[in-house]
Protein backbone atom coordinates (compact mmCIF):
# COMPACT_ATOMS: atom_id res chain seq x y z
CA UNK A 1 0.00 0.00 0.00
CA UNK A 2 1.25 3.35 -1.20
CA UNK A 3 0.71 6.15 1.26
CA UNK A 4 1.31 8.78 -1.99
CA UNK A 5 -2.22 7.51 -3.18
CA UNK A 6 -3.57 9.34 0.03
CA UNK A 7 -4.56 12.83 -1.81
CA UNK A 8 -4.42 14.23 1.39
CA UNK A 9 -6.35 14.88 5.17
CA UNK A 10 -8.19 11.19 6.41
CA UNK A 11 -9.71 9.64 8.86
CA UNK A 12 -7.50 6.42 10.63
CA UNK A 13 -10.34 4.84 11.13
CA UNK A 14 -11.85 4.63 7.67
CA UNK A 15 -8.59 4.68 5.95
CA UNK A 16 -8.46 1.09 7.87
CA UNK A 17 -11.64 -0.30 6.94
CA UNK A 18 -11.08 0.53 2.94
CA UNK A 19 -8.21 -1.63 3.46
CA UNK A 20 -5.88 1.84 2.53
CA UNK A 21 -3.81 2.04 5.01
CA UNK A 22 -2.40 -0.63 7.69
CA UNK A 23 -2.02 -0.11 11.82
CA UNK A 24 1.68 -0.07 10.97
CA UNK A 25 1.48 2.68 8.48
CA UNK A 26 -0.59 4.83 10.96
CA UNK A 27 2.40 4.26 13.51
CA UNK A 28 5.38 4.60 11.00
CA UNK A 29 7.03 7.75 10.11
CA UNK A 30 4.66 7.63 6.53
CA UNK A 31 2.10 9.86 8.38
CA UNK A 32 1.65 13.08 10.59
CA UNK A 33 -1.19 12.82 13.22
CA UNK A 34 -3.10 16.20 12.88
CA UNK A 35 -5.79 15.13 15.50
CA UNK A 36 -7.09 11.98 17.56
CA UNK A 37 -7.61 9.52 14.38
CA UNK A 38 -6.52 12.27 11.67
CA UNK A 39 -3.82 11.89 9.89
CA UNK A 40 -1.94 13.27 7.05
CA UNK A 41 0.97 11.60 5.01
CA UNK A 42 3.98 12.88 5.68
CA UNK A 43 5.14 13.84 2.30
CA UNK A 44 2.99 16.86 2.31
CA UNK A 45 3.57 19.94 3.45
CA UNK A 46 1.76 21.24 6.35
CA UNK A 47 -0.68 24.04 6.35
CA UNK A 48 -3.40 25.56 8.79
CA UNK A 49 -5.97 24.86 5.63
CA UNK A 50 -4.93 21.37 6.16
CA UNK A 51 -5.50 21.22 9.67
CA UNK A 52 -8.76 23.05 9.38
CA UNK A 53 -9.83 20.49 7.14
CA UNK A 54 -8.39 17.73 9.85
CA UNK A 55 -10.43 19.76 12.49
CA UNK A 56 -13.76 20.06 10.19
CA UNK A 57 -14.01 15.90 10.07
CA UNK A 58 -13.72 15.70 13.62
CA UNK A 59 -16.69 18.70 14.42
CA UNK A 60 -20.06 18.14 14.75
CA UNK A 61 -22.14 19.47 12.21
CA UNK A 62 -23.05 22.85 14.17
CA UNK A 63 -19.59 23.99 14.98
CA UNK A 64 -18.30 27.20 12.82
CA UNK A 65 -15.07 27.62 11.57
CA UNK A 66 -14.02 31.15 12.76
CA UNK A 67 -11.22 33.56 13.87
CA UNK A 68 -7.66 33.35 12.93
CA UNK A 69 -8.46 29.87 11.09
CA UNK A 70 -11.70 31.35 9.26
CA UNK A 71 -9.48 34.30 7.71
CA UNK A 72 -6.72 31.55 6.82
CA UNK A 73 -9.22 29.45 4.85
CA UNK A 74 -10.31 32.38 3.42
CA UNK A 75 -6.90 33.62 1.93
CA UNK A 76 -5.95 35.85 4.88
CA UNK A 77 -2.51 34.15 6.34
CA UNK A 78 -3.54 34.98 10.45
CA UNK A 79 -2.61 31.06 11.20
CA UNK A 80 0.40 29.56 10.88
CA UNK A 81 0.51 25.62 10.37
CA UNK A 82 0.89 24.42 14.05
CA UNK A 83 -1.64 27.02 15.33
CA UNK A 84 -4.87 25.62 17.33
CA UNK A 85 -8.15 25.37 14.84
CA UNK A 86 -10.79 27.81 15.91
CA UNK A 87 -14.25 27.12 16.57
CA UNK A 88 -17.56 28.77 17.83
CA UNK A 89 -20.68 26.58 18.69
CA UNK A 90 -23.85 27.52 20.17
CA UNK A 91 -24.31 26.97 23.63
CA UNK A 92 -26.99 24.48 23.22
CA UNK A 93 -24.21 21.84 21.76
CA UNK A 94 -20.97 20.16 23.11
CA UNK A 95 -17.90 20.02 21.45
CA UNK A 96 -14.46 19.21 22.75
CA UNK A 97 -12.23 19.55 24.52
CA UNK A 98 -9.75 18.49 21.99
CA UNK A 99 -6.37 19.07 22.03
CA UNK A 100 -5.42 21.58 19.19
CA UNK A 101 -8.67 22.59 18.88
CA UNK A 102 -9.80 25.91 20.28
CA UNK A 103 -13.76 26.24 20.87
CA UNK A 104 -15.85 29.12 21.86
CA UNK A 105 -19.18 28.39 22.88
CA UNK A 106 -22.10 31.19 22.80
CA UNK A 107 -25.72 31.54 21.22
CA UNK A 108 -25.72 31.39 17.56
CA UNK A 109 -27.92 33.07 15.24
CA UNK A 110 -28.16 31.54 11.53
CA UNK A 111 -26.66 34.97 10.64
CA UNK A 112 -23.41 33.54 12.43
CA UNK A 113 -22.02 31.17 9.49
CA UNK A 114 -22.31 30.31 5.68
CA UNK A 115 -21.91 27.13 3.72
CA UNK A 116 -18.07 26.10 3.85
CA UNK A 117 -17.55 22.62 1.64
CA UNK A 118 -20.10 21.12 3.39
CA UNK A 119 -19.52 22.62 6.89
CA UNK A 120 -20.03 25.98 8.35
CA UNK A 121 -17.63 28.91 8.40
CA UNK A 122 -17.93 32.39 10.22
CA UNK A 123 -20.10 34.75 8.44
CA UNK A 124 -18.36 38.21 7.89
CA UNK A 125 -19.52 39.71 10.88
CA UNK A 126 -18.92 36.96 13.05
CA UNK A 127 -15.50 36.48 12.25
CA UNK A 128 -15.07 40.05 12.66
CA UNK A 129 -16.09 39.80 16.23
CA UNK A 130 -14.13 37.01 16.91
CA UNK A 131 -11.14 37.96 15.75
CA UNK A 132 -11.53 41.55 17.48
CA UNK A 133 -12.97 40.06 20.84
CA UNK A 134 -9.32 38.47 21.84
CA UNK A 135 -7.86 39.72 24.94
CA UNK A 136 -4.88 40.59 23.25
CA UNK A 137 -5.82 44.14 21.42
CA UNK A 138 -2.40 45.00 19.73
CA UNK A 139 -2.85 41.26 17.76
CA UNK A 140 -6.62 42.16 17.18
CA UNK A 141 -6.23 45.43 16.05
CA UNK A 142 -3.26 43.68 13.64
CA UNK A 143 -5.92 40.95 12.57
CA UNK A 144 -8.58 43.23 12.26
CA UNK A 145 -6.32 45.26 9.93
CA UNK A 146 -5.77 42.49 7.35
CA UNK A 147 -8.95 41.44 6.97
CA UNK A 148 -10.44 44.98 6.48
CA UNK A 149 -7.92 45.44 3.60
CA UNK A 150 -8.30 42.29 1.85
CA UNK A 151 -12.35 43.24 1.78
CA UNK A 152 -13.49 40.19 3.71
CA UNK A 153 -15.32 42.66 6.53
CA UNK A 154 -16.79 45.70 6.16
CA UNK A 155 -15.90 48.27 8.92
CA UNK A 156 -19.65 49.96 9.00
CA UNK A 157 -22.00 46.17 9.10
CA UNK A 158 -19.30 45.18 12.04
CA UNK A 159 -19.97 48.38 13.60
CA UNK A 160 -23.79 47.81 13.61
CA UNK A 161 -23.05 44.54 14.52
CA UNK A 162 -21.33 45.02 17.78
CA UNK A 163 -23.79 48.41 18.47
CA UNK A 164 -26.31 45.33 19.09
CA UNK A 165 -23.93 42.56 20.74
CA UNK A 166 -23.41 41.75 23.91
CA UNK A 167 -21.58 38.79 23.98
CA UNK A 168 -18.35 38.55 26.05
CA UNK A 169 -15.43 40.60 24.86
CA UNK A 170 -17.53 42.87 22.82
CA UNK A 171 -16.11 46.19 24.59
CA UNK A 172 -12.95 44.60 23.48
CA UNK A 173 -14.05 44.16 20.26
CA UNK A 174 -15.37 47.79 19.87
CA UNK A 175 -12.07 49.30 21.05
CA UNK A 176 -10.14 47.25 18.75
CA UNK A 177 -12.87 48.45 15.57
CA UNK A 178 -11.88 51.74 16.57
CA UNK A 179 -8.42 51.66 16.51
CA UNK A 180 -8.08 49.21 13.66
CA UNK A 181 -7.59 51.00 9.98
CA UNK A 182 -6.82 48.85 6.75
CA UNK A 183 -3.96 51.14 5.21
CA UNK A 184 -1.26 49.16 7.73
CA UNK A 185 1.12 47.55 5.60
CA UNK A 186 2.50 45.36 7.75
CA UNK A 187 1.09 43.72 11.34
CA UNK A 188 4.29 45.10 12.87
CA UNK A 189 3.12 48.60 11.46
CA UNK A 190 -0.65 47.70 12.86
CA UNK A 191 0.69 47.25 16.48
CA UNK A 192 3.16 49.85 16.50
CA UNK A 193 -0.04 52.68 15.50
CA UNK A 194 -1.58 50.75 18.60
CA UNK A 195 1.17 51.22 21.52
CA UNK A 196 0.80 54.93 20.04
CA UNK A 197 -2.85 55.29 19.91
CA UNK A 198 -2.87 53.79 23.38
CA UNK A 199 -0.89 56.94 24.75
CA UNK A 200 -2.72 59.39 23.02
CA UNK A 201 -0.58 59.76 19.69
CA UNK A 202 -2.84 59.69 16.72
CA UNK A 203 -0.16 59.51 13.96
CA UNK A 204 -1.39 59.74 10.13
CA UNK A 205 -0.92 56.52 7.79
CA UNK A 206 1.27 55.97 4.91
CA UNK A 207 2.80 59.45 4.70
CA UNK A 208 4.39 60.54 1.31
CA UNK A 209 7.40 63.04 1.60
CA UNK A 210 8.38 64.95 -1.28
CA UNK A 211 11.64 67.27 -1.74
CA UNK A 212 12.36 69.67 -4.78
CA UNK A 213 13.84 66.13 -6.32
CA UNK A 214 10.55 64.25 -6.27
CA UNK A 215 9.22 62.00 -4.08
CA UNK A 216 11.60 60.94 -0.78
CA UNK A 217 9.80 58.24 0.83
CA UNK A 218 6.92 56.80 2.02
CA UNK A 219 6.43 56.86 6.51
CA UNK A 220 4.43 54.18 8.14
CA UNK A 221 3.33 56.26 10.67
CA UNK A 222 4.12 60.83 10.67
CA UNK A 223 2.90 63.32 12.62
CA UNK A 224 2.51 66.13 9.30
CA UNK A 225 2.61 69.30 11.63
CA UNK A 226 5.55 68.36 13.21
CA UNK A 227 7.27 66.67 11.07
CA UNK A 228 8.35 63.69 13.05
CA UNK A 229 7.91 59.64 11.26
CA UNK A 230 8.05 56.48 12.87
CA UNK A 231 8.96 53.79 10.94
CA UNK A 232 9.07 49.62 11.73
CA UNK A 233 12.96 49.11 11.28
CA UNK A 234 12.34 45.17 9.82
CA UNK A 235 15.53 42.61 9.18
CA UNK A 236 15.28 44.13 5.92
CA UNK A 237 16.76 46.98 6.47
CA UNK A 238 20.06 45.10 7.25
CA UNK A 239 20.88 44.45 3.64
CA UNK A 240 23.74 46.43 2.47
CA UNK A 241 21.88 48.02 -0.50
CA UNK A 242 18.67 49.06 1.19
CA UNK A 243 20.93 50.68 4.37
CA UNK A 244 22.90 52.85 1.47
CA UNK A 245 18.96 53.49 0.30
CA UNK A 246 17.65 54.14 3.58
CA UNK A 247 20.85 56.60 4.61
CA UNK A 248 20.00 58.67 1.08
CA UNK A 249 16.63 58.75 2.09
CA UNK A 250 17.26 59.79 5.87
CA UNK A 251 19.65 62.57 4.63
CA UNK A 252 16.91 63.92 2.72
CA UNK A 253 14.51 63.82 4.82
CA UNK A 254 16.20 65.64 7.31
CA UNK A 255 17.44 68.20 4.74
CA UNK A 256 13.70 68.72 4.60
CA UNK A 257 13.77 68.92 8.92
CA UNK A 258 11.82 65.98 9.44
CA UNK A 259 13.05 63.41 12.06
CA UNK A 260 12.84 59.35 12.36
CA UNK A 261 12.19 57.38 14.79
CA UNK A 262 13.22 53.93 13.96
CA UNK A 263 11.40 51.23 16.12
CA UNK A 264 12.79 47.15 16.23
CA UNK A 265 11.44 44.45 17.23
CA UNK A 266 12.98 44.18 20.41
CA UNK A 267 11.37 47.73 20.79
CA UNK A 268 8.04 46.69 20.06
CA UNK A 269 7.53 43.38 21.84
CA UNK A 270 10.14 44.42 25.14
CA UNK A 271 10.00 47.93 25.29
CA UNK A 272 7.13 49.11 24.26
CA UNK A 273 7.19 51.96 27.23
CA UNK A 274 10.29 53.20 25.63
CA UNK A 275 9.08 53.30 22.77
CA UNK A 276 6.20 56.02 23.39
CA UNK A 277 8.50 57.98 25.85
CA UNK A 278 11.33 58.42 22.47
CA UNK A 279 7.92 59.61 20.19
CA UNK A 280 7.20 61.89 22.81
CA UNK A 281 10.51 63.19 23.05
CA UNK A 282 10.94 63.82 19.45
CA UNK A 283 7.32 65.31 19.53
CA UNK A 284 8.78 67.88 22.33
CA UNK A 285 11.82 68.74 20.37
CA UNK A 286 9.48 69.18 17.37
CA UNK A 287 7.24 71.66 18.91
CA UNK A 288 10.35 73.47 20.58
CA UNK A 289 11.93 73.81 17.62
CA UNK A 290 12.36 77.57 16.42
Amino acid sequence: MQLMDLAGVFRGTEALTAGTVTKEQLRGPGVRRLFRDIYLPAGMGLTHQQRCEGAALLAPAEAVLTGRSAATMLGVELARPTDPVEFVVDERYRFGPIRGITVKRTALARTDWQDWNGHRIASPERLGLDLAARADLRGAVADLDEVLRAGHIDRAELQKHLVGCHEHGVVRARQALELADPRAQSRQESELRVVLNLADMYPDLQVQVWDAAGPVCWLDLAFREWRVGVAYDGQWHALRLQLRKDRRMINRLQALDWEVVFVTADDLYRHPDQVIRTVRAALSKARHAP
